[in-house]
């Protein structure tokens, strides 16, 4: 992977930005790409620190305008993309019945058209050369979708699903396809929301750690932590049981979390 060039939305924080750093670590020259411009200055420092390389592209990924400029830049400046790297969220928590449409549009702007519209980008040149790879961070929800979720939960159900097609699509192409479904990460998108079995928080950087295996093991579909594997299967074979342990499970902090909606993004 050394000299490769990697592409990574939602780079200022969170899992993005640890990918960014792992990713630097194994000798990779990564392109920053998030809103907030101070903070990704921060983790290119971070990179430049430590001997890598990193190019910071202010980019609001729902924008297909601003993508479309992000990877015009990052091509510019070393030829090609060899790693798509998708990171960006945005997390609401409303019921279904109060959720105002414009969340729902919001969430699908960002957590599913920001990463197509960095695919298709992207993908032509990879299919070309016969070589990259593709990693889609979605999450545990897009198996499992838990309530007060609905906009974030489509938003990656869809995105998991496009992704389910796509590698099948590249396949034999040389282009690499692999989706990262985490529980509940600890990051500030979810600083306050309390879960405390479907996942006690995971540390993004293990969650970068597990998209660097992925690549390298050539494993097309990585789900952690263990407990939000094992709820997976159980709604796989048994929607209702899997809707039993939901209820179960999220009793602690639940009654609170109800009474308002929450809005985080990154």
């Amino acid at each position: 992977m050394r000299n490769a060039t990697a592409v990574i939305t939602g780079a200022s924080s969170g899992i993005g930005r640890a990918t960014a750093l792992v990713l630097a670590r194994a000798g990779v020259r990564v392109a920053l790409a998030a809103r907030n411009k101070a903070r990704l200055d921060a983790v290119r420092s971070e990179i430049e620190d430590a001997g890598g390389e990193a190019l910071v592209v202010p980019t609001d990924v729902s924008s297909q305008e601003q993508v479309e400029q992000l990877v015009s830049a990052v091509i510019a400046c070393w030829g090609r993309v060899d790693l798509l790297v998708c990171c960006a969220g945005e997390y609401v928590r409303h019921r279904v019945v109060d959720v105002p449409l414009s969340d729902v549009e919001r969430s699908m702007a960002v957590n599913f058209y920001g990463s197509v519209y960095a695919i298709r980008e992207v993908l032509p040149g990879m299919l070309e050369r016969r070589h990259g790879h593709i990693i889609l961070v979605t999450s545990m929800d897009a198996r499992k979708g838990l309530p007060l979720d609905a906009p974030y939960v489509a938003a990656k159900a869809a995105l998991t699903e496009y992704a389910g097609v796509l590698r099948q699509e590249c396949r034999g192409t040389g282009v690499e396809v692999f989706t990262v479904l985490p529980g509940r990460v600890d990051t500030p998108m979810i600083s306050n929301i309390d879960v405390p079995w479907i996942s006690a928080k995971i540390p993004p950087e293990k969650v970068a750690t597990a998209i660097l295996k992925a690549i390298r093991g050539r494993k097309a579909e990585v789900i952690l932590p263990h407990q939000a594997k094992l709820l997976a299967y159980v709604n796989t074979f048994s929607p209702r049981l899997g809707d039993w342990f939901v209820r179960k499970l999220r009793l602690e902090g639940w009654e609170a979390q109800e009474r308002h909606g929450d809005r985080e993004e990154k």
